[in-house]
This record gives structure tokens, sequence and C-alpha cells, in this order.
């Protein structure tokens, strides 16, 4: 067989010995031999037969010997055969979903609901959650209001319409008094109320090159005290990340510079975000297996992804990152069902 051939081409016997060597070393870790394979009633195969099967699937690269083993594991193109197969077989659990969406009842706030599914997902899998949020640059606006904490501080806390809270601690260059603060926060809220966070970014941008001498006072500490809120595009954190210390109890990852490595892409989050957006429009859910998610950190893990909705619109992605050996119908299935709770608790929250 040529190391070319498509999958389709995998004979049925070929595909059962595939599928019964990658579940046992995701349980044993340990290489797989004929012998073992053989003491499963499900292949039916005599020894030399599996090990015939073995020989054309090493030829497919679906499966490989470490170093001197005589035993065989899976590569990372094994990986993909099998878990296509149970992505096409895939079932929800409703009891598991209605278990897991009681974990929301009674929450209304967004980031609340956010960090708690990450950290479900987490405690699930024991591996590592993350989750992109809804962009918030098109969210709508509610209201904003400034509380002074000192002299030269100011607290802006911004609500919008879906719910979300964002805090801020602003510099003055003067003090206000509490009622120019309420003043500002009423000319903002007038102005501004219901409009997009983007729309408002560039407006107040205009207002802040402008001449200020020719705005009133109310408009002018506005623009000072919301200029500086809006200014800052790295305020809004893009991906949560919970349960990544789940990692370190795992043997697959017992290598110094591939845990620092991975976890100094836990710190700085912009590949997360990327590697999530990839899983943004996928057909349910989306796996990357080692190299195949195009980020050396990564190489050695695996990262399955599934988008979740508001309101019937893809916002964000929900997923977790694991060994590439790891009981993948289970996490699969934790994924997928997460997702679609966590789109329907952001759906359904009430506006305040």
């Amino acid at each position: 067989m040529s190391a070319e051939a498509e999958f389709s081409d995998l004979t049925d016997r070929a595909q059962l010995v595939l599928n019964g060597l990658v579940r046992h070393y995701i349980e044993d870790g340990s290489p797989v031999g004929s012998r073992t394979l053989a003491k499963h009633e499900e292949l039916a195969l005599s020894s030399a037969s599996i090990r015939n099967v073995m020989a054309d699937l090493e030829d497919y690269g679906l499966i490989q010997a470490p170093h001197t083993s005589a035993g065989r594991i899976p590569t990372a193109k094994g990986y993909r055969f099998f878990i296509n197969g149970l992505l096409k077989a895939g079932t929800l659990d409703a009891q598991a979903i209605e278990r897991m969406s009681n974990r929301f009842q009674g929450i209304s706030d967004p980031n609340t609901i956010l960090n708690g599914a990450t950290e479900m997902l987490s405690q699930i899998t024991s591996f590592a959650g993350i989750v992109s949020i809804p962009d918030q640059k098109r969210a709508h606006i509610r209201q904003i209001e400034f509380l002074k904490l000192s002299e030269q501080r100011v607290l802006a806390i911004l609500v919008t319409e879906d719910g979300q809270v964002q805090n801020k601690v602003l510099g003055a260059h003067r003090e206000y008094s509490d009622s120019e603060l309420v003043e500002a926060a009423n000319f903002f809220n007038t102005e501004y109320s219901s409009k997009s966070m983007d729309g408002v970014r560039a407006q107040l941008l205009a207002h802040m090159k402008s001449d200020r001498n020719s705005m009133h006072r109310e408009m002018r500490t506005a623009v000072n005290m919301a200029g500086q809120f809006f200014d800052d595009d790295s305020a809004v954190e893009n991906v949560l990340v919970s349960g990544e210390h789940n990692l370190l109890s795992i043997p697959d990852f017992q290598e110094l510079d591939k845990l620092k490595s991975l976890f100094d892409t836990f710190k700085t989050k912009q590949v997360l975000f990327d590697l999530l957006q990839k899983s943004m429009f996928a057909d349910g859910v989306n796996i990357f297996i080692g190299e195949e998610s195009g980020y050396a950190p990564f190489r050695d893990c695996s990262v399955i992804a599934a988008p979740y909705e508001i309101d019937n619109q893809r916002v964000g992605v929900l997923g977790v990152i694991g060994p590439t050996r790891m009981q993948y119908e289970e996490v699969i299935s934790a994924v997928d069902v997460t997702a679609r709770i966590l789109g329907s608790a952001l759906s359904t929250h009430p506006s305040q």
C-alpha cells in the first residue's frame, strides 16, 4: 500500500485493527503488539493476521514503532482517522446536558457564565479549558458611571446591553467633584447609549482631536474620562483559560521545556485566540492533532474546540487542550455539550 493512499482505501479489517490499537494505546499508554490485539474478541483475528494488517497500517503512516519496541503506537495521521470515525458517530447525552445546564441556573453575568463554562470543561476532562469571549467591540453600550477614587484617580464602570461589565481606573489631570462626574456620565449616556463600542471609540477619537475649548464642561469631562477608557484595546481580554495546572500531572507532559513553552502560550493568549478563531465556522466539533494546529507549542497536544452561539449567531469558541493520548469520545462529547450549554446560558440571560 502507498503511504499516500486515502483513508477510504482501508479495508474494514484494517479499520478495526487501527481502532483497536488506538483505543488500547489511549487506555494503557504503552506500544501495542499483535498478541495484545489478538485478545480482543471483536477482532477475531490471529496474531499473524494482525501483524500483516499492522504492516499495512505502518505503510499508510497511521502507526509507527517507537524506538526499538516491537509494539506500535498511532501517529497523528492515525489519530485523525480514528477521530473522524468518532465525529461521524457522535451523539449527545441528554441527561448530561441537563445535569451540566443546572450549573448556570440563576446566573446572569456573562463573564461568570464564560468562566464557569471553562472551569466545568476543565473539571470534566482534567485538561485545560479555553474559551474566546464575544467581540466586545461590537457590543452596544447601556451606560457608564464615573466614581472618584482620589484626587487624580477615577473609576469608570461600563455596562453593555448584553450585561457585561468592564471596570477601569483612569488618571485625571485635576480633581473632579462628584457632581461633575455624574454630569459627565449623564452626558455620555445620553449621547452614546445603545451605540456600539467601535462606533463610540471612533466618535470619541474625533472629539479628542477637535477643539476642546469649544465643548461645554460636561462634554469635555466625558470626553476626557471616556476617551481613556476606550483608548486601550488591550484592556479587553479575548481568551479565558482554566485548569492549565491539570497538565502538570499528565505523564505525557513531563518535559520541562515543552511545559514552559505551553504555559508561555497560555500567558500571552494571542496564539490561543488565533487557534480558536480557526474553529469559529467549523461544522460542529473541530480537532487539531499535534502539528495540525500550526503552532509549535501544541506539537504534543490535541486541541478540541466547538463554536458557541448567542441567539443563533456564532460569537466565540470553547475548547480544551490536552495530550494527543486522550479519551477522545468523552472529550469530544464534553466539548460539544458544554458549547451548546454555554450558548444557551448566554442567549437566555436577562438584560438588566
